[in-house]
């Protein structure tokens, strides 16, 4: 009976050190993931499907609503948020809070390099690998950031809104 007590006892140590550690390992790999949207980043991506269409202009004023480049785009979308950026999708890229792309989050400024030399792209992303943003060949639209176009030219993420 001694010996079944001392067996029982080590089995329960056993699993309870188990349980604890699939916890912790669960824990470490689950808080890598990306971040769930808010209310305030699924609000500018719904406001900026509003856009979907509104052609690309290079170089259009910040707060026209008519023709938007990248940066306008991103501007004018975060201005609603009270988020002032920069103008240029380079400049862009240098504020907020660097996001690895594991971890990306509806709302993040994505940035990509589509001249060969620079950043030179900016976008919303858009959650599920979609990025909202103004294409020189479509005007405002939803793209697919694992394309073999996009997939390519990323460089890097910034969060400006928690």
């Amino acid at each position: 009976m001694k010996n079944t007590f001392k067996s029982l006892k080590k089995i329960m140590t056993f699993s309870l050190v188990a349980t604890i550690a699939a916890s912790a390992f669960t824990l470490a790999t689950t808080t890598n993931h990306a971040n769930a949207a808010t209310e305030k980043t699924l609000a500018l991506i719904s406001e900026g499907k509003n856009y979907l269409g509104v052609p690309y202009k290079y170089g259009a004023p910040v707060g026209i609503t008519y023709a938007f480049d990248c940066s306008s785009f991103t501007k004018f979308m975060f201005a609603g948020l009270d988020v002032n950026l920069p103008r240029t999708a380079a400049e862009q890229a240098t504020v907020g809070k660097k996001v690895p792309k594991t971890e990306l989050s509806t709302g993040d400024l994505v940035f990509f390099r589509t001249n060969g030399i620079s950043i030179s792209h900016v976008a919303i992303y858009a959650g599920s690998k979609k990025i909202l943003h103004s294409s020189t060949s479509q005007g405002v639209t939803v793209s697919d950031m694992s394309s073999s176009y996009w997939s390519g030219k990323y460089v890097t993420a910034r969060r400006v809104v928690n």
